[in-house]
């Protein structure tokens, strides 16, 4: 036997051969559209990379990234217990959620003094660990009273590692107004916290407004990269250095499941970041990196499968050089999360750090192709967004003429059309609903009011139109609450009737498919017979107590028996008569048998359950 490797006993891989073994797979079917999509901006996502050449990539400092956790109970003394939990399980940072602050969904902190906030920390040493401020319009109000409790236990700002987060632009972007001298407050803020020894970030170019209402990838970068240039300006026209202004600015992404656009993405702003320094003349330095999951991929329904969502969200912002991730938990979208959760949100990320060592290589995607390509794909498509929103006159003047806004909504709205197509699958929501459920636990704790904000710097406001803040499930959810609404009222679900036609092997398919699709609105589907005689059909129907029903069979036995099994429904009392797959020849003879609507994939599945369901739950 020759006594060589393996691997020279085969034929070089080339993509050569790769395309000669697709094309005999898809059997003239278009390449294209088979097997290339595009991200929301329109950057192409290929079925196959050849390796790259690593490019010069700005990463994180040495270490893992920080676990942090959100403290955002109402009450201090459980707030407490709950960030203590926290970092004794492993975590070793903290995000302090103040009420009022858009990420605080109703709840958070309602510390109104030093005692208070002391109170909600109580027993948390502040030295040893990271801390972020996130308290939207009551910021400033937030970041004083972090110092007067630092100053109350005798400790000092410069032996802490603190995130202010301050974020007077967000706040616009997320509430529509801003004190039109923010820029002269942004100097004061940071000039009052530097003579008390502050050497950490200030302010914060926040994500989380542009993605929760429907941006791109490339929107949400060019959004926090103009956000962060324009502190940038204002700190340096308010009397410090820009090597200052530089240091007291962090960003924050969104993570979400997507694993190669959070990767790409998390690895362009670094990138960004590195070309803004280059421009101001600043010799480069680590960009504070802050990470947390999107709330517009959580599901009240199912939820457990968001820890699957936050945790590949949260492993993807890691691997692209986050410093400090995030991570809501999973019952996030249904109320105050419990100590449960919590401790599964924070142990997934330990895992991927201890056990899985994901954070020991500085850049793990350097030199792969794909990550290489979209890396900079996305990096050239944030730099032209963002040098739109300058030419606009900067970020606040984008989001006073609301052009930011419209070209979101633009981009939201196609978003929408896959969610309601189920192009984009939700999988627990549009996919694979289950109507048997059963509640998971939150905390019982009822929203709170959020104390009064004292604003940002106090001249006259400057107001833009807020941005929304959407779940992509929320349209499936509702129907689901209709369903459970009727549930309560009526003792059972509303029901479609599957007309299969055929044995089982003929109609499985498609029966199976109209099922998951009508569960998605919480229609229950009943009957797991064939049938081929259609008064045994109908007889079938009306024992059921359906209203609506929907014909599943294949193509071939639908030419034969459809027109007559349609008939036969519409006399037996079915008020609405779907047919599982397209019309093709048999349009016209269909629609004339009581055919009312079609289920197939690429069609518009929401508007055909809301119909769907309001003719299940109505005589």
């Amino acid at each position: 036997m020759e006594d060589r490797p393996l691997a020279d006993l085969f034929p070089p891989a080339t993509r050569e051969r790769w395309l000669g073994l697709v094309d005999g797979v898809l059997k003239g079917a278009n390449f294209e559209k088979r097997l290339v999509s595009k991200t929301a901006d329109g950057i192409r996502i290929e079925p196959l990379y050849d390796a790259a050449a690593p490019v010069a990539q700005p990463v994180r400092a040495p270490g893992p990234w920080r676990v942090s956790q959100r403290v955002d109970h109402p009450d201090g003394a459980q707030a407490s217990a709950l960030a203590l939990a926290d970092l004794e399980g492993g975590a070793d940072a903290l995000t302090l959620v103040f009420a009022g602050a858009p990420a605080a969904r109703g709840y958070g902190l309602t510390a109104t003094n030093a005692a208070d906030l002391d109170a909600a920390l109580g027993n948390v040493m502040l030295p040893l660990i990271a801390t972020r401020l996130d308290a939207g319009a009551r910021g400033i109000e937030a970041a004083f009273l972090i110092l007067d409790v630092v100053k109350a236990r005798g400790e000092t700002l410069k032996g802490l590692d603190l995130d202010l987060g301050l974020d007077p632009i967000g706040t616009l972007a997320a509430g529509g107004s801003l004190a039109d001298d923010y820029g002269a407050e942004l100097g004061r803020t940071l000039a009052a916290f530097d003579a008390e020894g502050f050497t950490g970030r200030a302010y914060l170019a926040d994500g989380r407004p542009y993605h929760e209402a429907g941006a791109s990838e490339a929107a949400e970068l060019a959004a926090v990269l103009a956000t962060a240039v324009a502190y940038l300006r204002a700190l340096e026209a308010n009397g410090h250095a820009l090597e200052r202004a530089r240091d007291a600015v962090a960003i924050l992404l969104t993570a979400d499941a997507d694993e190669f656009l959070t990767i790409a993405k998390f690895r362009a702003m670094r990138r960004l970041w590195a070309r803004v320094e280059a421009a101001c003349g600043l010799s480069p330095k680590p960009l504070r990196l802050h990470a947390e999951t999107a709330w517009r991929m959580m599901n009240r329904r199912d939820p457990f499968v968001n820890i699957l969502r936050t945790s590949m969200a949260a492993c993807s912002a890691g691997l692209g050089g986050a410093d400090a991730i995030t991570a809501l938990p999973y019952t996030a979208a249904l109320g105050l999360s419990d100590a449960f959760a919590r401790r599964v949100v924070r142990n997934s990320q330990i895992v991927l750090i201890e056990e899985s060592n994901l954070a020991r290589v500085a850049d793990p995607a350097a030199g792969a192709g794909s990550f290489e390509t979209l890396t900079g794909e996305l990096t050239t498509a944030a730099w032209a967004a963002f040098q739109e929103i300058e030419r606009e006159g900067g970020i606040v003047a984008s989001l006073r003429a609301g052009a930011i806004q419209g070209r979101i909504a633009a981009t939201q709205a196609i978003r929408a059309r896959n969610v309601a197509t189920r192009r984009e699958a939700l999988t627990g929501a549009s996919e694979f609903p289950y109507l048997a459920e059963k509640p998971v636990t939150v905390l019982d704790v009822a929203p709170v009011a959020a104390p009064p904000a004292s604003g940002f710097g106090g001249g006259a406001a400057i107001s833009a139109p807020p941005l929304p803040s959407l779940r992509l499930a929320e349209p499936y959810e509702a129907l689901r609450d209709a369903s459970d609404a009727a549930l309560a009222t009526h003792g059972h679900r509303p029901s479609v009737f599957l007309a299969n036609l055929g044995p089982v092997a003929v109609f499985n398919a498609r029966s199976t498919f109209a099922a998951n699709a009508f569960a998605a609105g919480g229609i229950e589907a009943v009957n797991q017979e064939g049938f081929t005689d259609p008064a045994a059909l109908a007889e079938a129907f009306r024992a059921s107590g359906a209203r609506i029903a929907c014909l599943c069979s294949s193509d071939a036995l639908y030419a034969t028996h459809a027109v007559e099994a349609a008939r036969a429904l519409k006399a037996a009392g079915a008020t609405t008569l779907y047919l599982a797959g397209k019309a093709g020849d048999l349009a016209e003879p269909l629609k004339a048998a009581g055919v009312d609507g079609y289920l197939h994939a690429g069609g518009d599945v929401l508007a055909l359950l809301t119909g769907a369901l309001a003719h299940a739950t109505n005589a």
